[in-house]
């Protein structure tokens, strides 16, 4: 298979997950490639993520690895043979490459989760709402790369088919990102997303105990296999992703957590409700 530049983040994770049943297996990669009949250098390159397998390779690998996961397995090949060229490919090149990341994460998505302390999370933000978290970035973005970035959040909101569970602290809800009339929409919008069956939203607010101990910010994002979830976190450079069995089992505690602390959806609605009647 040719040489890839750029391998997506499913391509990564494939490669990732092959590279731990090798290393759980306690095998090299110059015994896998003996095992399978290739050269050193094409295991590094599937194990890097710069070069694709076939199925019926993934399948000898898992076996000489002893992988017993039938359903892991299953999922793995189904990666190494999908050839899905979805819509956030023709934001290539024009878009920093966590932005596509995020669409395809979106794609393959089973279920979704997130814990938002300080802004709506971008599957519910609004139009106007979007454009002025994009317009506060350092550095400055131009018109063209603002407008770009509006678009393909709006896309991604429309794409968006998972059930969805956020949980929202009240500061999020009340810091206002634009002026009064884009915050007031932005809760009205939340309100109106929180009737959908596949939305479940709760809130959490200032003067409720226990937030502390379990606050941070963050994405889940699961996948039809537990060990292939992921979790997105924001930070200064952009958006890294989680993938190890430790840390997720960490994060799902956490979001576990914050549930416990949070209002049911239904008085988290009033309490929307009510914030909004204040503006």
């Amino acid at each position: 298979m040719p040489t890839r530049r750029e391998p997506t983040a499913r391509q990564l994770r494939l490669a990732v997950e092959l590279r731990r049943l090798r290393e759980a297996a306690g095998l090299t990669a110059r015994q896998a490639a003996s095992m399978l009949g290739v050269s050193n250098v094409q295991i590094s390159q599937i194990e890097a993520g710069l070069s694709g397998v076939s199925e019926q390779r993934l399948r000898r690998l898992a076996s000489h690895y002893a992988c017993t996961d039938d359903a892991l397995v299953d999922a793995l090949a189904e990666m190494a043979t999908d050839r899905t060229k979805g819509w956030w490919e023709e934001y290539r090149g024009l878009l920093p490459t966590p932005f596509l990341d995020l669409a395809e994460l979106d794609h393959y998505a089973a279920f979704q989760q997130d814990v938002a302390v300080l802004y709506v999370p971008g599957l519910l933000q609004t139009e106007d709402y979007a454009r002025a978290v994009f317009s506060s970035r350092i550095p400055e973005l131009t018109g063209e790369e603002l407008e770009l970035r509006v678009r393909h959040r709006l896309t991604r909101q429309r794409k968006a088919a998972f059930p969805h569970d956020i949980v929202i602290h009240e500061s999020a809800l009340r810091i206002r990102v634009g002026d009064r009339a884009a915050t007031r929409s932005q809760l009205v919008h939340l309100l109106e997303a929180s009737e959908s069956d596949r939305v479940t939203l709760r809130v959490i607010p200032f003067d409720l105990d226990g937030f502390a101990r379990a606050s941070s910010t963050m994405t889940y994002i699961g996948s039809v296999v537990r060990k292939l979830d992921t979790v997105a976190r924001d930070a200064p450079h952009g958006v890294f992703l989680i993938d190890s069995e430790a840390q997720l089992g960490a994060y799902r505690t956490r979001f576990r957590k914050v549930e416990d602390v949070s209002l049911n959806p239904a008085r988290s609605r009033d309490f929307i409700h009510r914030l909004t009647k204040e503006l």
